[in-house]
């Protein structure tokens, strides 16, 4: 659900935050060492050979900073960046319409691109192969083919869902990067990089509070970070104290290791309801009234990451740590 504080999914003014505090360059990237030291490489040699990036694709979970690093590397590459979403290329003339405005070593990053119609994905594959465009025009009995000629480009395709990709499409893509749940000393880095872009200062212990409420994942430490300067404000407090934190996640409904409301009501619903499990995805989903792709995507990566929750072959099961973390009396 949108409204949720701790949601990995953009909600309101997140893109006006997340433009005003991203960093440029790939120094100023905080977290995701390999990949971020691979990228750099890759960057290096590519315009060491005067030649445009390899196509790359960045998957994991959301908020984990996939569109930063898409802005950091045509950045690195002195180069622009045009940006799109799977599920907006409906048609062949979407697709060529942006493939068009490209210019050499332009970046073109489709974020979302597992949710591309496969027939779209079969039109991208030479203009990634060759950099050709392939299309077909007119109605039917009056088709002709054009075949346009497009400057070398590099595809960064985004996605939650690695697997979803078709295998064509994933083995066109000549670096291919994980990026991970960030550690609490990474968060606490970044809240404190967003505590001077936003100039207003934040005690270190409040912002390690911070930092292990924010479920791994940057894009929410920088929310809750926003939500607590509110409190901090109308409070007339010039630093941001733990005190502060404590109070403004507890009004917000955060509890100890980032979890919300709707987390609490899924583990319970799985104990309460199914004897702590096993249980389908679907009942569980029925049970909260809530759609299954929604649990997959937004509610089990940090229960399943937090040793909360398990996936077996017969279903979900509510871990020991779960009873523990509800205060509820654990019965194998």
């Amino acid at each position: 659900m949108d409204e949720r504080i701790v949601t990995t999914r953009e909600i309101d003014d997140d893109g006006i935050l997340d433009n005003s505090i991203r960093p440029e360059t790939i120094d100023e990237y905080i977290g995701q060492k390999d990949v971020k030291e691979n990228i750099k490489v890759f960057v290096e040699a590519a315009k060491k050979r005067n030649e445009s990036l390899d196509h790359v694709l960045l998957y994991g979970p959301p908020g984990l900073g996939k569109t930063t690093l898409a802005y950091i590397i045509a950045n690195e590459l002195g180069t622009n960046i045009k940006t799109a979403s799977g599920p907006s290329i409906e048609k062949s003339g979407d697709l060529a319409a942006i493939l068009s405005t490209l210019e050499k070593g332009d970046v073109l990053f489709i974020d979302e691109i597992h949710r591309m119609p496969r027939y779209i994905e079969e039109i991208l594959y030479p203009a990634m192969e060759d950099f050709t465009l392939d299309i077909i025009i007119g109605s039917e009995g009056n088709t002709r083919n054009i075949k346009i000629d497009l400057p070398p480009f590099t595809l960064v395709g985004a996605t939650t869902r690695a697997g979803d990709l078709s295998a064509p499409l994933r083995d066109r893509f000549g670096i291919i990067s994980k990026l991970q749940y960030y550690t609490v000393e990474e968060l606490t880095e970044i809240i404190k990089r967003t505590s001077r872009v936003l100039d207003i200062e934040i005690e270190d212990n409040a912002a390690v509070e911070l930092a292990s409420r924010s479920r791994g994942t940057p894009r929410i430490a920088n929310r809750l970070f926003k939500r607590v300067r509110d409190f901090a404000i109308v409070e007339d407090k010039k630093c941001i104290d733990k005190e502060v934190v404590d109070k403004a996640l507890s009004r917000l409904k955060v509890d100890e290791i980032g979890l919300d409301e709707t987390d609490h009501e899924l583990l319970l619903a799985i104990i309460n309801k199914f004897n702590g499990g096993p249980v389908g995805v679907e009942a569980v989903a029925s049970a909260i009234g809530e759609e299954v792709t929604t649990i997959e995507d937004v509610y089990e990566p940090y229960l399943l990451q937090t040793g909360l929750l398990k996936r077996t072959t017969r279903g979900r099961v509510a871990t020991e740590k779960a009873y523990e973390v509800l205060k509820i009396e654990y019965k194998k």
